[in-house]
């Protein structure tokens, strides 16, 4: 998301896709009574792709086209909505309220494996398509217009990639809720440690965000022992401050 909005601090929480895909789960499960993985996904993914073209729509309204500034403040609107609308639909039932609230902070207590293979064809095509993508998104990271002139399709390489991260955040919702920052975070510290090459930034971003998130969650069950804080939490503490560190460096962070 970072290199095809050229937007350091580019995620799917903050772009609104994690929100619409709450949204949509909470639908699923609250109103129509779906409980099976394989349903909320589906949900989770719709939501995603619909928070998703929203906010790059409304980001790309203008004679400037897509601009940092417009897709930061359209996704903050849309993810501000979205998380509105989940809000007053769980508070019109005490009950859903009670079973959704901890896996809307992000929570991966109880979550097993037969619940991780009702999502894991959609992660998997998602991480296909952006391996593949990755020499593209080498060439879109310089810019559109010396992408467009080594003769990239631009238009269609940026659609492409949002359907990966459509894919990857709408199952990661489904399974474990909006589990924010750590989108944020990764990518920035893998292209310290490695580089800004993105056959190399993809992979290893996925494996550092597991480990950030298994981290999280174990240092989450000892923060208030004996009870036990939503992952969500601990994700957000570590993430605030990076958050701010990255927005004052602004596109020197790519």
């Amino acid at each position: 998301m970072q290199v095809i909005t050229r937007n350091p601090i580019a995620s799917p929480s903050l772009f609104g896709v994690n929100a619409g895909a709450s949204f949509m789960v909470v639908i699923a499960s609250g109103w129509l009574g779906l409980s099976g993985m394989q349903p909320l996904a589906l949900f989770a993914l719709l939501g995603a792709a619909i928070s998703g073209a929203i906010v790059f729509v409304l980001g790309s309204i203008g004679r400037d086209g897509m601009t940092p500034v417009k897709i930061t403040l359209a996704g903050a609107s849309i993810s501000a909505f979205f998380a509105s609308l989940t809000q007053g639909f769980m508070l019109s039932s005490g009950k859903m309220f009670d079973q959704v609230l901890v896996w809307l902070v992000g929570s991966v207590a109880g979550r097993n494996m037969s619940m991780l293979q009702g999502v894991l064809p959609y992660m998997a095509v998602g991480l296909i398509i952006a391996l593949a993508l990755s020499r593209q998104l080498n060439l879109l990271g310089m810019g559109d217009d010396i992408a467009k002139t080594l003769g990239q399709r631009t238009a269609m390489v940026k659609g492409l990639a949002s359907v990966a991260v459509i894919l990857l955040a709408g199952a990661s919702v489904a399974v474990a809720g909006p589990i924010a920052f750590i989108g944020i975070i990764i990518p920035h510290i893998v292209r310290f440690l490695i580089g800004s090459d993105y056959r190399w930034v993809i992979p290893y971003s996925a494996v550092l965000g597991a480990v950030l998130l298994v981290a999280s969650d174990i240092g989450s069950r000892y923060i208030a022992m004996p009870k036990e804080v939503p992952v969500g939490v601990m994700t957000a503490v570590l993430g605030v401050p990076f958050f701010v560190y990255i927005a004052r460096k602004g596109r020197k962070a790519l």
